[in-house]
């Protein structure tokens, strides 16, 4: 197995203290460990928002993005909606027929492949692109978030990440098109990006502060706690979003502390012999975090 090394970058000062080279020597070997048991690539982002201390690993590395594309869905639909271009409020008709961007064909999505079966049961019906998003985020609902990239586009997705420097983010095509995936064409992120598109709902850089923070709230409602969350203390809030197909596994998030401290983590990886075991570890990795960010 391919040794890894990690980057450790403060940019709040240029020399540390003796007790915090030895914390970060700590926390280093400590990480790397944790990595080293993970068969498969992996990637690494953490950001300590209080002093602006990074440690990341692989950070540029391209991953299929998995279900981490929809905070880039959300980010565009907020922001949309945020310029009047529609009301959260309004209300969409619920289908499950789409076109394929590789050449056009229409697909549908199968219920046994969502984790949100229940939506199935509204085809036909109208919900409101809040209920949408809303299930797209928490439920990881697949055919809700086909309907919210058909309607903010995926053109308007990408302009905004390339409006906030995540220019490795591809968001190209919804789930499950068959012949674009045969082709190439997938969605595909980076621990970095995806560490930028969170700081950039925590600094407004999109919408305003109103809704940034109703942004917080649907990834804080977040049914799929297994990776980031699972370890920390119940009283320790994650606004985060997962993702996983087979042999991929993410979990991207923010990390709030009961007196309000911040950092965010970026947990990528693909390629997995052993999903279970590398879960664990992540959980794990995850944990010693946490513990470092409370030195």
């Amino acid at each position: 197995m391919k040794i890894i090394i990690l980057i450790i970058t403060v940019l709040f000062a240029s020399n540390l203290t003796a007790q915090e080279n030895m914390q970060s020597k700590k926390i280093n070997e400590i990480i790397l460990g944790k990595l080293n048991q993970i068969e498969g690539d992996k990637a690494v982002f953490f950001l300590n928002l209080e002093t602006g201390e990074e440690i990341k690993f692989n950070e540029k590395e391209k991953f299929h993005a998995a279900s981490t594309m929809k905070v880039p869905v959300m980010l565009e639909l907020y922001r949309q909606a945020s310029v009047g271009l529609f009301s959260l409020i309004d209300s969409i008709i619920v289908k499950n027929e789409f076109k394929s961007i590789a050449d056009g064909s229409s697909y549908k999505m199968n219920i046994a492949d969502d984790s949100d079966n229940e939506i199935y049961d509204l085809i036909g019906k109208k919900l409101t692109v809040y209920e949408l998003n809303h299930r797209m985020i928490t439920k990881s609902s697949n055919l809700a978030t086909n309907i919210l990239i058909e309607f903010v586009g995926v053109d308007n997705i990408m302009k905004t990440m390339k409006s906030i420097g995540a220019n490795d983010i591809r968001v190209l095509r919804g789930v499950e098109d068959i012949p674009a995936y045969r082709k190439g064409m997938n969605n595909t992120t980076t621990a970095k990006d995806l560490c930028l598109v969170l700081k950039s709902i925590l600094d407004y850089k999109v919408v305003n502060e109103k809704l940034s923070n109703e942004i917080l709230s649907v990834l804080e409602a977040q049914e799929h706690n297994d990776i980031i969350p699972e370890q920390l203390p119940k009283n320790v809030k994650v606004a985060h979003k997962t993702g996983w197909i087979t042999g991929v596994m993410h979990d991207a998030g923010v990390v709030i502390l009961p007196d309000g401290r911040k950092y965010i983590l970026v947990l990528l990886t693909k390629n997995l012999t052993n999903e279970e075991k590398s879960k664990k570890i992540l959980q794990e990795i995850s944990l010693e975090f946490y513990k470092y960010f409370l030195r």
